[in-house]
């Protein structure tokens, strides 16, 4: 039931996320420190953030409905936020004038990370 749970909260917030840059891209891209240059960078920024987000939120949410697709669905939560806290950690320490906003999507992705651990955990002892 926590993989569940997780996965569903996991989903919303991406999903919310994906909705707020597609929406919002001038004020999403400026969070982050993104510059929008015309009509391309906005179609990149929107396609990117706000199409790949919605995508994640959608593999993520597929496992709760389909319990064939809970263990894939977990792994690939994951795996996608193993990556996204390595290169953030690694970036964190490389860069320079970093964001409070950037700071507080790494505690996001840290807390993604080991709930989804927590959560992987949990499933295996139940199988």
């Amino acid at each position: 039931m926590f993989a569940k749970i997780y996965l569903v909260v996991v989903s919303v917030l991406y999903a919310g996320l994906a909705f707020w840059c597609s929406f919002q891209p001038a004020v999403t891209s400026r969070k982050v420190g993104l510059e929008l240059k015309g009509g391309s960078g906005e179609s990149e920024f929107i396609t990117v953030y706000g199409g790949l987000e919605m995508g994640m939120a959608i593999i993520f949410l597929v496992g709760v409905f389909r319990a064939e697709w809970l263990s894939a669905s977990l792994f690939a939560c994951v795996a996608m936020h193993v990556c996204l806290v390595l290169f953030r950690t690694i970036t964190l320490f490389r860069c320079e004038d970093i964001g409070e906003f950037t700071y507080r999507l790494a505690i996001g992705e840290w807390i993604i990370l080991v709930l989804g651990l927590v959560a992987m955990f949990m499933e295996s002892r139940n199988q």
